[in-house]
């Protein structure tokens, strides 16, 4: 066989590879629809998780068939980069060609052990966005409105059948068309002229999705309306106009979309409208496509990085991390997180019992409050971009993270988050009435995560986030564990007899002292009395011991990705039972 026939032939295998694995993919996001009509939250979950772990499972097997297929020569460089210029053929009219190459890219990095990038045998195009040669329109349903909006919204409630019956399609039609109808209100009298939909429902976790846009004279918006299935039937639960609740909804905070498309960057297009100020790799991570998004970030990220060869990285604004340490570029909102060799007292953890919790944040559901972290490996910076004193101590700090190879530091293993600004310090930076807000939302942080049966562990402010729409997020996640697992208890009597064979002093691993919460936050008094006002009862042991109680008993409790006003049903509570 030729050299040229080899090449064709393994650049048809890579291809057939992530056609492969596109299919797989698509297999479990269409169970999505089964679960939601089934109300099969459990079944749900665990699509989730294996549809997370499918890209290296798939692309362990792509590997193996590679192996297999080359032979001796899967290591040669010349034979690569013919390979590579017959895979650029193959998919040079795809849609998604974005996706086929990230998946040629995973094999050679993982052959090559590629430490930075290799433009020879790899697709890099920094200077390229990828979706702006995209002009095929995604598929969808318009819905003109001349008169009776009620009316156009059963027609899209009849365009989108379930299993399971709507508990009163009459009814949420009815009640949508005043939703819209109320928010969009300042667009003067009948203010909606046109309605489109995705055809595609988005589902996630207990909720379903119809995701588009609606129509003025001169204005458009966001639409989003928001189906919940209940022991009664399905029923409209919330519709979104305005960016910031997508903004939500589409979150780095939450988990990823089943959304069954056949091709995902004309979809990526569309969103884009609904959201132009979200990044891409956002987008795509939040389909699911978590690899792309990956790329996606990299290359934009590094685009950046070369528009002022002078900015330095350094460290970035907070309190020093006793297990992570975090840089960044002062004009780009991202934050590196380095694991260091050694933690200092009082902290247990060693390295790997760190990266598991990582993973297991990447894996369930983060109720709105985790900012989804990113890993990456074997990035390569030269040495002059970091600042000095960030240098040192990385070199001197996190040797098992980084290396010096010739004038680069190649960071070896790093987690790529969203860069927020720490509560400790926004709380010294803003308005009384700001900062009573940031902290109320902190309180509802701990109970919305606490609900989805996640304890935060660390609950120190500097350890949570303020987003720019002042919600606030936690990021360290070295003593994160599962609700289920704590012992929560109340202080021992300052009385109690340690020596007559009480326990009471003893204090486990999986101890809590929710009574202690409020003393170590450093907050004054306007600010604890107003966080004790609203959210006294987390820091009470009796309100944890009843969420064990009902998370023991499978109670599944629902902490809606919108807030109570974006709801039809305005007596919407927080935290219903969605069993």
């Amino acid at each position: 066989m030729t050299d040229i026939s080899v090449a064709a032939s393994a650049a048809a295998l890579i291809h057939a590879g992530f056609a492969d694995y596109h299919a797989r993919f698509r297999e479990i996001t269409q169970r999505a629809q089964r679960r939601f009509e089934m109300r099969d939250w459990s079944g749900a979950s665990e699509d989730a998780v294996e549809r997370i772990k499918l890209y290296d499972a798939s692309a362990q097997r792509m590997a193996a068939q590679l192996q297999d297929h080359l032979g001796a020569a899967l290591h040669d460089r010349a034979l690569w980069r013919a390979i590579h210029v017959c895979y650029a053929q193959t998919i040079a009219n795809l849609l998604d060609q974005e996706l086929y190459k990230t998946w040629y890219n995973t094999q050679t990095r993982r052959f090559f052990k590629t430490r930075g990038v290799d433009a020879a045998i790899e697709f890099v195009a920094l200077d390229i966005e990828p979706t702006d040669r995209i002009t095929h329109p995604v598929a969808r349903h318009s819905y003109a409105v001349w008169s009776n909006l009620a009316r156009v919204c059963q027609a899209i409630l009849d365009d989108y059948p379930f299993a399971a019956a709507y508990a009163h399609a009459g009814l949420c039609a009815m009640r949508i068309a005043e939703a819209v109808s109320r928010r969009l209100e300042s667009w003067g009298s009948d203010p909606v002229r046109a309605i489109e939909l995705l055809q595609t429902v988005f589902y996630r976790e207990r909720r379903a999705y119809l995701v588009g846009r609606v129509f003025g004279a001169e204005r458009i918006a966001p639409l989003v309306i928001a189906l919940v299935h209940e022991p009664g039937g399905i029923r409209a639960d919330a519709v979104l106009t305005e960016h910031e609740h997508v903004a939500q909804v589409f979150g780095y905070t939450r988990s990823y979309f089943h959304a069954d498309l056949a091709t995902v960057g004309d979809a990526v297009v569309f969103l884009r409208t609904l959201l132009p100020s979200k990044p891409i790799d956002e987008l795509y991570t939040v389909l699911g496509r978590a690899k792309q998004g990956k790329t996606e970030r990299y290359r934009h990220f590094f685009r950046h990085l070369q528009r002022d060869p002078d900015e330095q990285l350094v460290h970035a604004d907070g309190e020093r991390g006793m297990v992570m340490l975090v840089f960044t570029l002062p004009s780009y909102p991202l934050v590196f997180k380095l694991i260091r060799d050694r933690f200092a007292f009082p902290k247990e953890s060693v390295r790997e019992e760190v990266m598991e919790k990582y993973r297991m944040v990447f894996h369930r559901d983060r109720a709105g409050r985790l900012v989804d972290a990113q890993e990456f490996r074997f990035l390569r910076f030269p040495q002059r971009r970091f600042s000095p004193a960030l240098l040192k101590e990385i070199l001197g700090e996190c040797r098992e993270s980084a290396y010096v190879d010739g004038n680069d530091l190649v960071i070896a293993h790093c987690y790529i988050e969203r860069r927020l600004r720490p509560l400790n310090l926004y709380l010294r930076e803003v308005s009384a009435d700001l900062a009573v807000r940031a902290i109320l939302d902190y309180g509802q942080a701990i109970r919305d995560l606490a609900r989805s049966n996640v304890f935060a562990g660390d609950l120190l402010l500097k350890n949570f986030g303020i987003t720019r729409n002042g919600r606030a997020i936690f990021y360290d996640y070295d003593e994160l564990c599962l609700v289920e697992e704590c012992r929560f208890r109340d202080l021992p009597d300052d009385e109690g007899d340690g020596a007559s064979g009480s326990d009471a002093w003893y204090v486990g691993p999986h101890d809590v002292f929710p009574q202690q919460f409020p003393r170590f936050l450093g907050l004054n008094d306007e600010l604890r009395a107003a966080l004790l006002e609203r959210h006294g009862e987390i820091f009470e042991v009796g309100w944890w011991l009843e969420l064990q109680r009902r998370i023991a008993a499978g109670e599944r409790i629902d902490v809606p990705p919108y807030p109570p006003t974006a709801c039809l049903n305005p007596a919407a509570l927080l935290g219903q039972s969605l069993v």
